[in-house]
């Protein structure tokens, strides 16, 4: 009996030991999964932040790749009428210079004098011309231009994609799981 009365002594003198033992550890268990569960909130913040930017700037590359091409064609139409006027204008010469050589060379005088009446005109019209073709070459480097500084905000936008998408895969990596 005095062996029952020590072994029940025993387990209740050792009883509180062993349940502080445990609301320790599980206290400990539960600080680590609260800063483990404070983390991964964190983390998933940080990729919906990170993912909304990625929207923002994909819709942003993808208005700007719009006026580009925009820009691309304008830049086009503008050399193929720079190009039209040039050859009008050529055309216009080698016509007013074989007027020119029509009016030296021709004894008829009633051709030399049509000829010599008709020849201001198309002097004229090669002056106008020749302004049109500077018009249009001011055109196409202002087009050029225009298209440098879009095609240069294009590069930008994708430099920031890139960026991000690097940020991305290194919290990734961090956390332990891939974006892709």
């Amino acid at each position: 009996m005095r062996f029952l009365w020590f072994l029940v002594l025993g387990i209740v003198l050792l009883s509180p030991a062993a349940f502080g033992q445990s609301v320790a550890t599980d206290s400990q268990t539960l600080q680590a999964l609260l800063v483990e569960v404070r983390q991964l909130r964190q983390d998933l913040q940080t990729s919906f932040v990170a993912a909304q930017r990625a929207q923002i700037l994909i819709y942003r590359a993808q208005a700007q790749e719009t006026v580009v091409t925009r820009r691309v064609r304008q830049l086009d139409d503008t050399r193929a009428k720079l190009a039209a006027t040039q050859s009008d204008r050529k055309r216009l010469a080698d016509q007013i210079k074989r007027m020119e050589e029509t009016v030296s060379s021709t004894e008829n005088t009633v051709e030399r004098k049509e000829v010599e009446a008709a020849l201001p005109l198309f002097k004229a019209k090669l002056e106008m011309l020749g302004n049109e073709e500077q018009q249009s070459q001011a055109r196409e480097i202002e087009s050029e231009e225009q298209l440098r500084m879009e095609q240069a905000k294009l590069a930008e936008l994708h430099d920031q994609l890139d960026r991000l998408q690097k940020t991305l895969e290194n919290l990734g990596r961090e956390s332990g799981t891939s974006p892709h």
